[in-house]
């Protein structure tokens, strides 16, 4: 990794940790922290969203598969599955094909979209001494069906998982969990209004990385982590670019390569929003943690969590609006669609969320890719002529 001379030591050991973590493949970390100490189980998920808490308060480390990115070549996962949909099922059962994920002791698998549905039913095929289970989500909002549908979804998780360590998870131990990733979501609301704020102090890049080395640490040392960046990326000034501030949509469950998101900001972007590894994100705000935890689990679910295309909007009225409420929030300038390539979700919201962007005159651009992009001079450039474009519209 280069080091670019704007930044701090301090600043360049958290990030180049969390880049080490970002690029190993084989999930050192997860191992490491297994064999700290007899007994200890991981559970891995698509990080979309599931309720980390319930793994947490199991005693287990929740770890995020994002699939293979651009480090990985394919070669058994495309057995078991199509040309036609997106990379990031091929690579994970190519992760779990070559051993890289056998630190696992089970997977959860988010509702997302029918392609991850099957990635579920071909785990559970191919790792028969293994702990598989397709997490449903409700579609209706209201807290009599839809809430009563989930907290059934995720007391059968809480069993399950109470069985595999061999004790039954406790409320004490759900309510704990509770306020330990509530305070991860406040660290990371305020790492993404920091970023916000000032975007040259925070690149996306780093923030990127920093929510990467989520997916795999334990929560207790994220949220360390993400208090000594804060720390340090306001110790330290950076330069000021005019740059277009963008919000980027689209990318909540193959993740975009990290020199997408690099070429994106060489462009002349700031990113000030964007919807990466979402479950870090999808609760919004305080759950409470002195009652009922998986009603109170289930009621952020219905009521205070984020608008995205893998989850069933009840209202056809409200599509769009979580994006446009980002746009204003943020002080963002116009909005970056990039979808990897076959996402169904993504692209078929993409038409709708543009509307209601134009409705409004919020200028966009929209691109797909693959985890694996390699050629990045094209999106380069589409993002460089799209933040010229937006400088000249506010000039004009």
């Amino acid at each position: 990794m280069s080091t670019p001379a704007t930044q701090t030591p301090e600043v360049l050991r958290i990030v180049e940790r969390c880049e080490a973590l970002f690029e190993d493949l084989h999930f050192n970390a997860v191992k490491q922290w297994k064999a700290a100490a007899p007994g200890r189980k991981a559970i891995g998920y698509m990080p979309v969203y599931v309720p980390r808490e319930i793994i947490h308060a199991a005693g287990m480390l929740p770890v995020g598969i994002l699939g293979g990115g651009d480090q990985l070549e394919v070669i058994q996962g495309d057995a078991y599955y199509q040309s036609y949909i997106c990379r990031i099922p091929r690579s994970t059962i190519e992760l779990g094909l070559t051993g890289r994920l056998d630190s696992l002791d089970g997977m959860l698998f988010p509702s997302i979209c029918d392609v991850i549905r099957n990635l579920s039913g071909v785990w559970q095929l191919l790792f028969k001494d293994k702990y598989v289970r397709y997490v449903d989500v409700p579609q209706n909002y209201r807290d009599s069906i839809g809430g009563r549908f989930y907290v059934e979804e995720m007391q059968h998780i809480r069993d399950d998982l109470g069985k595999l360590r061999g004790a039954p998870i406790t409320d004490a131990e759900l309510n704990a969990s509770i306020v330990v990733y509530n305070e991860n979501r406040r660290l990371i609301e305020d790492l993404y209004a920091y970023r916000a704020a000032q975007p040259w102090q925070a690149p996306t890049s780093e923030v990127y990385l920093l929510l990467r080395a989520g997916m795999v640490l334990p929560v207790e040392e994220h949220n360390a982590l993400l208090r000594e960046y804060l720390a340090a990326a306001r110790a330290f000034e950076r330069p000021k670019r005019d740059n277009a501030r963008v919000v980027v949509n689209g990318s909540f469950c193959e993740q975009p390569p990290l020199a997408l998101i690099k070429s994106v900001e060489m462009a002349g972007c700031y990113i000030v929003d964007d919807d990466f590894m979402l479950v870090t994100r999808w609760l919004q705000g305080e759950v409470p943690a002195d009652g009922d935890p998986l009603q109170e689990l289930s009621k952020a679910f219905l009521h205070h969590s984020a608008s995205t295309a893998a989850k069933y909007d009840a209202r056809r009225e409200d599509k769009g609006q979580f994006l446009l409420g980002q746009v204003k929030q943020r002080g963002a300038e116009g909005v970056v669609f990039a979808a990897p390539s076959f996402c169904d979700p993504a692209l078929l919201e993409r038409p709708m969320l543009q509307d209601v962007l134009k409705a409004h005159g919020v200028p966009y651009t929209a691109f797909k890719y693959a985890e694996n992009t390699g050629q990045m001079a094209p999106i380069r450039e589409q993002a460089g002529t799209f933040a010229d474009s937006i400088k000249l519209w506010n000039a004009a």
